[in-house]
């Protein structure tokens, strides 16, 4: 079942999040934070245990089935994770102030 995991456009966000993925519960931390040199959001992921998972992923929307953010990371077995545009701005990615409002993460099981 997709979830949306709460954000706002705070450009560093530390969250601990309990997504229901493949059938169980998954205890994650995110950091997200924005790039100004890039101009666009990061997220780094660790386990229950505060190990990192993964590090910097670009926040990025796309096209079906790009728009995975997790899809080459189907191994670890979080989940698949999506930036949603709301619809509201024609960005392809969230400016610094549209993360939360203008676009969404929407977590879902394994693709």
């Amino acid at each position: 079942m997709a979830q949306i995991v709460p954000l706002t456009n705070s450009p560093n966000q530390t969250l601990t999040v309990a997504l229901n993925v493949n059938g169980g519960v998954l205890r994650l931390g995110l950091f997200i934070t924005y790039s100004e040199m890039a101009q666009y959001w990061l997220m780094s992921i660790s386990d229950s245990q505060g190990n990192l998972l993964l590090s910097s992923i670009p926040m990025v929307t796309g096209s079906w089935p790009a728009a995975n953010l997790l899809a080459q990371f189907g191994y670890l077995n979080i989940g698949s994770a999506y930036i949603i545009n709301l619809g509201q701005v024609t960005d392809d990615y969230p400016n610094s102030s549209e993360l939360g409002s203008g676009f969404i993460l929407l977590w879902d099981d394994n693709v």
